[in-house]
């Protein structure tokens, strides 16, 4: 069952945060992930204003999403985004509806 990055982020320092969203895409196919929305118009509808910036990334499995995460490349380019260049809430949703 596939499965979903979803990212609020706001950017503090552009130029340090590009060294990461640089390095992401690579990594992330490595993963089988595809990229379905990273930073186009949003409108918030309910809640904070804190973020500025919406990603969703697609994943054949919750597995390989945490995978990806975890990995060297990944914790590597997400250290340029960390010391202040930017916020990142990041979670992994897994498709379907579990209720029924």
């Amino acid at each position: 069952m596939p499965a979903y990055w979803v990212a609020r982020s706001r950017i503090n320092d552009p130029v340090e945060y590009k060294k990461y969203t640089d390095r992401v895409p690579g990594i992330i196919s490595r993963y089988g992930g595809k990229v379905l929305a990273r930073g186009g118009r949003f409108k918030i509808l309910e809640g904070p204003e804190t973020f500025h910036r919406f990603v969703v990334i697609e994943f054949p499995s919750l597995e390989a999403a945490e995978e990806c995460h975890r990995s060297p490349e990944y914790q590597e380019a997400s250290s340029f985004r960390k010391d202040g260049a930017g916020q990142v809430e990041l979670i992994i949703v897994e498709g379907g509806d579990a209720t029924k």
